[in-house]
């Protein structure tokens, strides 16, 4: 089925064993996915230790449902997908998403400055976490995962038209971050 082999066992020998609830089976593939996944619970979280609650929540509920997975399409793919839903359920619990109108959307100002090639990656992380709750996990889904609103709106029980504001919004802000990060990076390179 799997021709992927993490410590001499077969990805489906490892998916067996998580769903028999052999430990050492469980850790072989949390080795194999923590890193990644860790990173997916970082781009939705605000902090270091929210992220962390949320590859563990994660990672429990991939071992609860492992014998869901039905071989279609790649187990990566699914245990992903229990991640950004995970996320997506811890953030709906708190968020309070408020829509903006259209025209209030259309009046932000998008920089044309290319800021993003002067940050690293873990400078722009740190900066989309410092999005709400909201933002960030609009954004994530529709930037990073490829949702529609039409998708996000149903995923997070908000309308379309506010999956859109809120992304205009985020948009607006990370550009705004971006920005300013830059110029205070120039300014103490300068002075």
């Amino acid at each position: 089925m799997s021709s992927i082999v993490f410590q001499g066992n077969t990805e489906e020998q490892i998916r067996e064993g998580c769903a028999k609830g052999d430990r050492k089976y469980q850790q072989m593939l949390y080795n194999m996915f923590s890193a990644k996944m860790f990173a997916v619970c970082l781009r939705y979280a605000n902090e270091y230790n929210s992220a962390q609650d949320l590859l563990q929540e994660g990672f429990v509920k991939v071992f609860k449902n492992i014998e869901k997975f039905r071989g279609e399409g790649s187990f990566e793919g699914w245990v992903r997908r229990i991640f950004v839903n995970t996320a997506i359920e811890h953030y709906r619990k708190q968020v309070n998403l408020y829509a903006l109108h259209d025209s209030e959307a259309r009046g932000y100002e998008f920089y044309e400055e290319n800021a993003l090639e002067t940050l690293k990656q873990q400078d722009i992380l740190k900066i989309i976490q410092k999005l709400s709750d909201g933002y960030r996990t609009v954004f994530n889904l529709y930037v990073i995962e490829g949702f529609s609103h039409k998708e996000i709106g149903d995923m997070m029980g908000i309308s379309e038209g506010t999956s859109k504001s809120q992304l205009a919004r985020a948009r607006y802000l990370l550009q705004k971050m971006i920005t300013e990060s830059v110029d205070f990076t120039h300014q103490s390179q300068n002075g």
